[in-house]
């Protein structure tokens, strides 16, 4: 065997992600964020207005249908802002899924030639979406400050929120995108999956509509601790969620390290089904 030769062997079973090989390919990853970045700006007539024009636009009309013809609760502020806090981070959320999840079918022809460590390319489109991700959050802000709304003290929250909603749409994303491989109608059925989960989520109407008995169950879905968390930290809805959020905490860990595992568990058959 010839010195400096690195030989690649099948594996099977479980496996646990090796940190060190992903830190290895880390150009490789910064270099699929940025492409992904310019993909969806460049030659693009709005650019980086669509970042705010997505959430904006969808503010406006849940307003109408929701805050002014169905006149749905909107815990004592504005619908506006209601709907806008929550569509920011849902934003996110819906669109990491849907791109993450045809990642590596729209990759096929590297994947088939090249060997790197596969999970960079759900990560780089996940992180890709950071951008749009900081643009609205930056939209959110000015919009509190024009309603002259101070936020709470627990915006010192805002690390675990993110936090949550990253680990979230990196455990989600991960599991789906190794599933659109073999699957490829996994990759059709996310646009109509993910407007379903929207009224899933507190993002037109908020968790005190739902039935104090079902809470519990409803907060399982770790968006509704992140949502509300927002709208408690930006717009003083209802106290800080700490108990729905905690359990989102758990749920999306949870997520996380099954969504590793099992994208390395699938790992091995992605260049033959690609």
């Amino acid at each position: 065997m010839m010195k400096g030769t690195t030989i690649i062997k099948a594996s099977s079973g479980w496996r646990a992600i090796d940190l060190k090989e992903l830190m290895h390919y880390r150009d490789l990853l910064w270099f699929l964020t940025i492409r992904g970045i310019k993909a969806k700006y460049a030659q693009s007539v709005l650019g980086v207005s669509w970042a705010v024009i997505q959430p904006l636009f969808s503010t406006l009309i849940f307003t109408i249908i929701f805050g002014n013809l169905a006149r749905i609760d909107s815990n004592g502020v504005p619908y506006f802002l209601f709907s806008l806090v929550g569509l920011v981070p849902w934003t996110f959320f819906a669109n990491t899924l849907t791109d993450s999840s045809a990642s590596l079918i729209s990759n096929a022809a590297m994947i088939n030639k090249v060997y790197f460590p596969r999970l960079v390319l759900p990560l780089s489109t996940i992180f890709s979406k950071g951008v749009d991700f900081v643009i609205g959050f930056i939209m959110l802000i000015v919009f509190v400050a024009i309603y002259r709304i101070v936020p709470s003290w627990e915006i010192v929250m805002l690390p675990w929120l993110i936090a949550v909603l990253l680990f979230t749409s990196l455990g989600l994303g991960m599991i789906l995108s190794a599933m659109a491989v073999q699957y490829r109608d996994v990759k059709h059925a996310m646009t109509f999956a993910v407007q379903l989960l929207m009224y899933a989520a507190p993002v037109v109407y908020p968790t005190t509509n739902v039935p104090v008995q079902y809470q519990w169950v409803y907060a399982l879905n770790p968006m509704v601790g992140v949502i509300e968390g927002f709208r408690s930290v930006f717009l003083r809805t209802i106290a800080f969620p700490y108990p729905w959020l905690i359990t989102g905490t758990v749920i999306s860990c949870i997520l996380f390290v099954f969504g590793l595992f099992y994208f390395r568990r699938m790992e091995r058959v992605f260049a033959d089904v690609a």
